[in-house]
């Protein structure tokens, strides 16, 4: 299913290029292991070739899907006010969770909810780390898919974003309950 020098996902992490296979020796066994580095860290990880390679790296997205999460991007959105007003805590988990699946949509998603929260409120320390660690993740994904440079990623995706309309729904008045006797 992979090969070397292929680039892949390593979800949560960015893209890798699968460097060569390493054996390591695992309770007397010989296990292969695909080395990845990964292309904008300074960082190599081992995955098992036979159990883990399908669960723990996916190939990369295809044209379509990066034309899926730039109409993401460039689409009007409403945000519902119970989004900026939620515990921050519960969303960086729920985020992480998403981020670590690697799907390259839903981190789209978490993409413009981050900047759409950042455009009605204002973002937390934490929150800004997180909304650049998804830019860097998509940015780098898709610009192994269009052979592009990061920072011409970077940019489009800016642009796009800035080019859409973001409005907060407030929630609605529960209306009064009239009763008579």
């Amino acid at each position: 299913m992979f090969t070397l020098n292929q680039k892949v996902v390593y979800p949560g992490h960015g893209v890798a290029i699968i460097h060569r296979i390493v054996q390591k020796n695992i309770s007397g066994n010989s296990v292969p292991f695909f080395e990845l580095k990964l292309l904008h860290k300074e960082m190599t990880v081992l995955v098992p070739v036979d159990t883990g390679a399908g669960a723990c790296i996916r190939v990369l997205s295809s044209d379509r899907h990066v034309t899926e999460v730039f109409d993401l991007i460039a689409q009007s959105s409403q945000i519902p006010y119970e989004i900026t007003a939620s515990n921050w805590s519960k969303r960086h988990k729920d985020y992480q969770s998403k981020l670590r699946t690697g799907n390259i949509y839903e981190v789209g998603k978490m993409y413009c909810e981050l900047l759409n929260i950042a455009a009605v409120k204002g973002l937390s320390f934490g929150e800004k780390n997180l909304l650049k660690q998804i830019e860097r993740f998509l940015a780098e994904e898709i610009a192994s898919v269009m052979n592009s440079e990061y920072d011409n990623v970077i940019e489009h995706m800016r642009t796009l974003y800035a080019k859409s309309k973001i409005t907060c729904v407030l929630p609605q008045p529960q209306a009064a309950s009239t009763h008579h006797l």
